[in-house]
């Protein structure tokens, strides 16, 4: 429901924008880029195409840091990559999915 804005309110923070870039140079290994200005804590990445998954446990990634994905023997029409984080700033995990 809509409701008119109030000047008093407080406004709320603004979004967390996702770190990751994805580079499709060879669209059977992207490179996945820490594209923000923080880590990205306990970094997990799961591969889900039909019949297999897998899950690569990545660690930290610095800023800039950059980590390619071996998607040689998925069907890149089906695999769905998530990949999972900690901001160290808030402790908060995310989830992030884009397809191969």
């Amino acid at each position: 429901m809509l409701r008119p804005i109030d000047p008093t309110d407080i406004p709320p923070p603004p979004a967390y924008r996702v770190p990751w870039r994805i580079v499709r140079t060879d669209p059977a290994h992207p490179v996945v880029s820490n594209d923000s200005a923080e880590s990205a804590d306990f970094v997990r990445v799961f591969r889900s195409d039909p019949g297999e998954c897998s899950t690569q446990w990545w660690g930290q990634m610095l800023p800039t840091e950059n980590m390619e994905l071996c998607l040689c023997t998925a069907d890149l029409d089906q695999v769905v990559v998530t990949i999972a984080w900690f901001r160290p700033s808030d402790g908060q995990e995310y989830v992030w999915k884009f397809v191969g």
